[in-house]
C-alpha cells in the first residue's frame, strides 16, 4: 500500500480488490503468497491483490470481521462481494475474479 491511498480509496474503484487479511505467524498465511502471486500473473491488470497485517491493521480486520486468518475478501466497489477464510488454490482465486470483473466491463 505504498501509493499512498488509504484502505478505503483502494477497495472503492472500479477494478476488483482481492485482499488477504494474513498475520506472519500464521502457516497457512505463508503458503498464500505464492497463490497469490501466481494468481496476480493469471489476472493481471483485471484486479489488484493486497495484503493486510491484521496485528498492524486491527481496526480493518475488526470492521470486516476477520476471525481467523488467512481470510480472503474480494471488494468491488468497497464492497464486500466475495470470502473465505483458509488456504484458496490460485484456480479458484482467478475464476472468483474474472467473475466479478466481467461484471465492470
Amino acid at each position: 500500500m505504498s501509493s499512498g491511498k488509504s484502505f478505503s480509496e483502494i477497495i472503492s474503484g472500479e477494478q476488483p480488490v482481492l485482499v488477504d487479511f494474513y498475520a506472519t505467524w500464521c502457516g497457512p498465511c505463508q503458503m498464500m503468497q505464492p497463490i497469490l502471486q501466481e494468481t496476480a500473473a493469471k489476472v493481471g491488470p483485471k484486479a489488484k491483490i493486497i495484503k493486510i497485517d491484521v496485528d498492524k491493521n486491527p481496526l480493518a480486520a475488526s470492521k470486516f470481521q476477520v476471525r481467523g486468518v488467512p481470510t480472503l475478501i474480494l471488494f468491488q466497489h468497497g464492497k464486500p462481494v466475495w470470502r473465505q477464510s483458509g488456504v484458496v488454490p490460485a484456480h479458484q482465486l482467478v475464476q472468483v475474479i474474472d467473475r466479478h470483473a466481467v461484471e465492470t466491463v
